[in-house]
């Protein structure tokens, strides 16, 4: 029997963070560090992803790039720092926050770009190596969005609904080579993409209102949920949606 004290250990692992630059990618990053993984950052700002290695130290590098571009390169330069992740966490987002009378092709076709393209084609490139060694995790970011609509947010929920689907598809492609796929659901947590939210305190009233547990997210909410999904501790669990939003969607 595994010791409960290690379940969560991820020491000798290494993790790729998409969005790491801020809000809960760069949580993910500095919370899979502590539990002892090597951490590769992605994210398009080179200076907010040098802050991030300043702050986690020689446990983490940096790489500086547009997930969107599906650069085949990509999966090299994030395994040159450390090697071939064993953890990939999704964690990079977009919110054009159009009403659905106002959505442009550009920002629909954006939208799923981060939100959708990003993570498969991420996923696929790195897959590979996950294979060989038998063992993986990948972890999306869900949304409310995925089960419910919320106004000015057509094609973030499309894209997160489908976000849903990506990490059951997933599962059933890749578990039976020892790679579990998962998604994390966050509910109101205060980052640079609900900032619009945060900002107005009665929006953010009603939407702590609106949980179980009375209250909006907190950035240490989610380091428990993140570890579960990235470590031994999960061995049994692929093609799940986890929804870490405070009963946000029990009520």
């Amino acid at each position: 029997m595994t010791d409960p004290r290690d379940l969560f250990d991820l020491t000798g692992r290494v993790a790729c963070v998409t969005g790491a630059s801020s809000g809960l990618g760069r949580r993910a990053a500095v919370a899979l560090a502590a539990a002892g993984a090597r951490v590769v950052g992605v994210a398009r700002r080179a200076e907010a992803l040098e802050s991030l290695c300043a702050e986690i130290g020689d446990a983490a590098a940096a790489v500086a790039a547009d997930i969107t571009d599906r650069n085949a390169a990509l999966a090299g330069e994030i395994a040159a720092p450390f090697g071939a992740p064993d953890i990939v966490i999704h964690a990079a987002g977009l919110n054009t926050r159009q009403a659905a009378d106002d959505v442009t092709p550009e920002g629909w076709d954006q939208t799923l770009a981060v939100n959708l393209s990003a993570p498969f084609f991420l996923s696929q490139a790195l897959v590979p190596a996950m294979k060989e060694k038998g063992w993986g995790r990948i972890v999306n970011f869900a949304s409310l969005q995925t089960t419910r609509a919320f106004p000015g947010g057509l094609a973030y929920g499309a894209s997160k609904g489908a976000v849903g689907q990506l990490t059951r598809a997933m599962a059933e492609a890749w578990s039976p080579h020892g790679i579990t796929a998962n998604a994390i659901g966050p509910g109101f947590f205060p980052t640079e993409l609900t900032q619009a939210v945060f900002d107005d305190p009665d929006r953010a009233a009603r939407n702590a209102a609106q949980t179980c547990i009375g209250r909006n997210g907190r950035m240490d909410d989610m380091d428990g949920p993140l570890l579960f999904l990235c470590s031994a501790a999960s061995a049994y669990v692929t093609g799940q949606i986890l929804m870490v939003d405070g009963g946000f969607t029990a009520k």
